[in-house]
Formats: C-alpha cells, sequence, structure tokens
C-alpha cells in the first residue's frame, strides 16, 4: 500500500435489524428516506450518495446495535417536528453541542424501532 492511501469516502454503512419489512417501513415512511432495492434479509436506502443497507444478522454474534449514524439536516426544528409528527419520540431535543469560529453545530437524537441511536445534526452559520 502506498503511504498516501487514505479512507475518506463511505460507500455503503450496515445496520442490523430484527425484522425488516418493520425497519424498510420506518426508514422510507418515518425518516423519508430513499428505498432503491431488496434482496431476502437485506434493503438498500439511498442516504446522499452512500448505500444505507439494513440487514438481519446471520449469526447471532452479528447481532449487534449499530453506529450512530448523524444525518444532516439544514433546519433542525423543523425536521424534528416532522419526525415527532411521524411519531418518533427524541432521547434528546435538538441543542447546541459546540459554538465554532462560523458555525454552531446542533444535534438532535432519537432511535429507530430496533433500537439503534440515529442523530439528526445541522451546522449553522455564524451571521
Amino acid at each position: 500500500m502506498s503511504e498516501s492511501f487514505g479512507l475518506s469516502t463511505i460507500g455503503q454503512i450496515a445496520v442490523p435489524v430484527r425484522d425488516l419489512a418493520r425497519a424498510v417501513a420506518f426508514y422510507r415512511d418515518t425518516l423519508g428516506m430513499r428505498f432503491l432495492f431488496e434482496f431476502p434479509g437485506l434493503a438498500f436506502f439511498e442516504c446522499g450518495g452512500v448505500r444505507l443497507l439494513l440487514e438481519v444478522p446471520e449469526a447471532e454474534e452479528d447481532n449487534h446495535h449499530a453506529s450512530v449514524i448523524y444525518y444532516k439536516v439544514e433546519d433542525i426544528e423543523a425536521a424534528t417536528q416532522t419526525l415527532k409528527e411521524r411519531g418518533v419520540s427524541l432521547t434528546d431535543e435538538p441543542h447546541i453541542i459546540a459554538e465554532l469560529d462560523d458555525h454552531v453545530l446542533w444535534m438532535a437524537f432519537f432511535r429507530d424501532l430496533e433500537d439503534n441511536m440515529l442523530a439528526l445534526m445541522s451546522e449553522v452559520p455564524k451571521n
């Protein structure tokens, strides 16, 4: 491998689920993500150039919760309100994580129906 090699682009993220049909409905209908295609035990969504894979693990040792996936949104208040209207309960209301030189970073957290932690993030430019 070249010393200049470095990973930088995410092509796909896999999220383990127990009930694929229920998970597909949540990600497609509740979160509004674009459904791509499905194979037995697998469902794929388009997520801003990154493919999200929902999969029913074949082995019990692979059946664990996913890492937190942070979805970028422009207006975190509007996004959380829409999710609430769709029946999503937030574990944290939108709040400031950091105030940087040029923007303020906001986040809000919630769980999918498989108990995986998800988050919204919004980078609001300072005036």
